[in-house]
């Protein structure tokens, strides 16, 4: 038998083709193997942090992929005053509902302690339909496809809420809330690296191609919600949080077990609040100190920035390229500049995870204020990009910072809840920055010089309270 394989060659043939199949899989088993490493390193892959993190890069890639369909559709299709009309439209149909549906987001996923993979899950899915959805209409660009878009940035905000509020359940040992946002955030942004040219690829074969791609990408991430442990899904020790409560003075400390005022034991169930004896009120972000409020304060300014930016420079350079160089060019210059910041950003937040967040906050806000400034005085190609890579970096270090307040501030009875309030109110923050962007007339030293006027209200309205939270140190030293 063994006579008969050699002498008609299939043995040798067989072999062939295996190792054939083999190096052809290796580039990419290789490459699957790199990322599981990389993603499941230092306590990620036990804790079921390193999923969450895939989780994430597949959301990324999605959102991009639909990203690319519409901005084909909606701005590059058409001459600059249609396109202007049309993203107007877009904003209207889509951005002013979802101001008003982006309060509920928070409240409505507090209800749903013990369904958080099911809701990112249902937020994939939900994509995923809409995704085909929109492909039949993303070549005309009827009106139809703007419900279409709300939906998908519903379901991604949505996704984006419960997101953070689980990741303080996958923490590994000795594993930070900041360092832990860092690596998740990092890898959304690589995959929206890689995903991006491949989108624009597929759009060169036809319009509806990047959404069948976006569709195929949340399939496979609403099954792989699904696959993140068990205890996403604990609501064990949990309360809400508020963004405020009814007065400014924080609540004060309860007297410890046993001691009060005069020697007697405290009565159980109350705690003077604000002087007066009553029933204890469950924390709110106040509560807990300003460094969270004034923190939140800033970072809006931030996320305002960053919608301004989106809008005004994508007409701006539309209309008025760089120095030399085409509108497409032009935007992918900026494009990139941001996204190199905004990694750049995520990089030295990690490196920085012990270092006086407040201070930090309140450093990155000035810095983003004087390349605002640096660009409406001397508005050329370089601030341009320069601005882009300064705004992405700020944020990026600012909101991970924000992150370590919250871990340090607020209770872990209420952080989740807190980290669902906080993104909802960062992501109106980036609508309002959006709106103001779509309207400004195309003036760059006029769009720089509202740019840096955002910062600056964020800056009147944060920055000497975080200075001041941050002398007298937190109340509540939690993290580690």
């Amino acid at each position: 038998m063994a006579a008969a394989r050699s002498s008609d060659g299939s043995g040798p043939l067989r072999r062939a083709a295996r190792a054939m199949g083999r190096a052809l899989r290796a580039p990419f088993t290789g490459t699957a193997r790199g990322i599981r490493k990389a993603t499941h390193a230092h306590g990620a892959g036990e804790s079921g942090l390193g999923k969450l993190i895939e989780l994430h890069a597949v959301n990324g890639a999605g959102d991009v992929m639909i990203t690319v369909a519409l901005a084909s559709t909606v701005f590059f299709s058409v001459p600059t005053d249609e396109a202007r009309g049309r993203v107007a439209l877009y904003l209207a149909v889509t951005m002013a509902p979802f101001t008003l549906l982006a309060p509920v987001i928070g409240p409505l996923l507090d209800r749903l302690p013990h369904g958080r993979r099911a809701a990112m899950a249902g937020a994939m899915f939900a994509r995923a339909v809409l995704a085909i959805t929109m492909s039949g209409a993303v070549a005309t660009g009827g009106l139809e496809l703007y419900p279409a878009a709300l939906g998908v940035l519903v379901s991604s905000k949505a996704y984006g809420v419960v997101r953070s509020a689980v990741v303080p359940r996958l923490l590994p040992p000795r594993f930070s809330l900041v360092k832990a946002n860092s690596r998740v955030t990092l890898a959304g942004l690589l995959a929206t690296g890689i995903a991006a040219p491949i989108g624009a690829g597929l759009q060169s074969i036809g319009s509806p191609w990047p959404l069948y791609g976006a569709c195929a990408i949340f399939l496979g991430g609403t099954v792989l919600a699904f696959t993140l442990p068990h205890k996403v899904d604990s609501a064990k020790g949990e309360r809400k949080a508020r963004l405020a409560v009814p007065h400014e003075e924080t609540a004060r400390p309860a007297a410890p077990e046993g001691r009060t005022k005069g020697g007697k034991g405290a009565r159980s169930g109350s705690t003077r609040i604000g002087g007066r004896k009553g029933r204890e009120k469950p924390p709110g972000l106040r509560s807990v100190g300003p460094s969270v409020l004034h923190g939140l304060q800033a970072n809006a300014a931030h996320r305002a920035l960053s919608g301004f930016l989106i809008f005004f420079l994508a007409f701006l350079l539309r209309e008025h390229p760089l120095a030399g160089q085409s509108a497409a060019v032009s935007l992918g210059i900026v494009g990139v500049a941001a996204g190199t910041g905004n990694a750049c950003g995520t990089a030295v937040g990690s490196w920085l995870r012990a270092r006086g967040p407040e201070v930090i906050v309140a450093t990155v806000l000035g810095l983003a204020l004087g390349a605002a400034v640096l660009a409406a005085v001397f508005f050329s190609t370089v601030m341009v990009a320069a601005l882009a890579a300064v705004a992405g970096f700020t944020q990026a270090l600012s909101k991970l910072s924000l992150d370590a307040m919250i871990q340090r501030d607020v209770p872990e009875e209420v952080r989740t809840s807190a980290f669902a309030r906080s993104e909802t109110l960062l992501q109106m923050s980036w609508v309002v920055g959006g709106a103001i962007g779509i309207a400004l007339p195309l003036n760059g030293v006029l769009g720089m010089s509202v740019a840096a006027g955002l910062l600056a209200l964020g800056a009147a309205a944060s920055v000497r309270g975080l200075l001041g939270a941050a002398r007298r140190g937190s109340p509540h030293p939690r993290v580690a």
